[in-house]
């Protein structure tokens, strides 16, 4: 059973309501996993309640962490920040380190679990001269586009699951980790120095990427990369 943390969809026709990309939920589905979708939720009671069910969490991809998280005044080129949001996912990330519960980051989860343990974000990496390479879709590009290159670790615990040192990525984000986490270590890095994946040494299983690997669940290397998750998750139960 794997938690899913929701985003809020605001009113429109229809009244507000949770909801999240189907393709985190295939994925998990061929993985083997029963998805779980959290709701954001300001009574951690309830919230605990869900969570001591889990044998596994996902924190998906999404809008802007707000800098204040991470000790740090917003820039001009921020994004839509969702403060539920960041108060549900930081509180569960918390969580779920502190228990050894199998975890894994796609994209804005890999800069949750970075804030979450300290960590601090670019929070846009042209505006800050970070890269000239866009990395996020403002470009039009398809969320399965294949745009660059990501080096892993050979020694890495991600680098070992997928078999893969060098792998083919597609590219959602504006945002990245900046200062990392003393708990994690980066496994993985785009040619351009952009951090693109990280991990806990000291955890059973927390593996995060900043790629959307969902999208691209025909590969080889994503299949696995789900299905290594999706065996620690079952130790857990």
């Amino acid at each position: 059973m794997i938690g899913l943390p929701t985003l809020a969809i605001p009113p429109g026709p229809k009244p507000p309501r949770f909801g999240i990309n189907q393709s985190y939920v295939r994925a998990l589905v061929a993985a083997g996993c029963a998805p779980v979708l959290i709701p954001l939720l300001d009574d951690d009671e309830r919230l605990r309640a869900i969570y001591e069910r889990l044998d596994g969490i996902v924190f998906p991809g999404g809008a802007d962490i707000a800098p204040h998280e991470y000790g740090e005044e917003p820039i001009g080129d921020l994004n839509v920040v969702e403060a539920a949001r960041d108060r549900t996912e930081l509180t569960l990330a918390r969580w779920a380190f502190a228990d050894d519960l199998p975890t894994l980051g796609i994209c804005r989860g890999q800069q949750v679990l970075n804030v979450a343990l300290g960590g601090s974000l670019w929070q846009d990496l042209r505006h800050q001269g970070v890269t000239s390479i866009e990395h996020s879709d403002a470009d039009g590009r398809a969320r399965n586009a294949m745009i660059h290159g990501v080096r892993l670790d050979p020694d890495s615990r991600l680098a070992q699951l997928i078999d893969e040192t060098d792998i083919q990525v597609n590219s959602l984000h504006h945002q990245a980790v900046k200062t990392v986490a003393p708990q994690l270590r980066i496994t993985g890095q785009s040619h351009d120095g952009v951090i693109e994946a990280l991990e806990s040494p000291e955890r059973r299983f927390l593996i995060a990427v900043q790629c959307h690997p969902e999208e691209i669940d025909d590969l080889d290397w994503v299949r696995r990369l789900f299905q290594g998750f999706a065996r620690a998750a079952q130790t857990t139960s």
